[in-house]
């Protein structure tokens, strides 16, 4: 694997629904922030205000360069509908070296 695996990153957020998912990612990618961002439907179990929530939302899995994480979190905050948005970001520790090599001209 090459050296420079650690300079990639995976975020994943969730949003309520398909156009919101589809605004966000769309921001991403055009302000070369994330070379792909994949939209998947899934069903979320979770405590809010002291109560259990279920509900259907969309995943959204981010691929991007560690030094966008950053700006990709305040891009995705300041758009996002969520009160307290799930936005997270870990490292990628492998990878194809031409899928890694791929997200950076993605971005460029």
């Amino acid at each position: 694997m090459p050296d420079d695996t650690h300079h990639y990153s995976m975020m994943f957020s969730t949003t309520s629904d398909r156009p919101e998912a589809e605004r966000i990612a769309g921001l991403l990618v055009e302000q070369g922030l994330a070379a792909c961002v994949q939209l998947m439907p899934i069903d979320s179990v979770y405590m809010w205000k002291g109560k259990i929530e279920k509900t259907g939302e969309i995943l959204l899995l981010i691929k991007t360069r560690s030094d966008c994480v950053d700006k990709a979190m305040l891009t995705i905050k300041a758009a996002h509908s969520y009160e307290v948005p799930e936005i997270i970001a870990v490292p990628i520790e492998a990878g194809l070296p031409e899928y890694l090599a791929w997200i950076s001209a993605g971005m460029s």
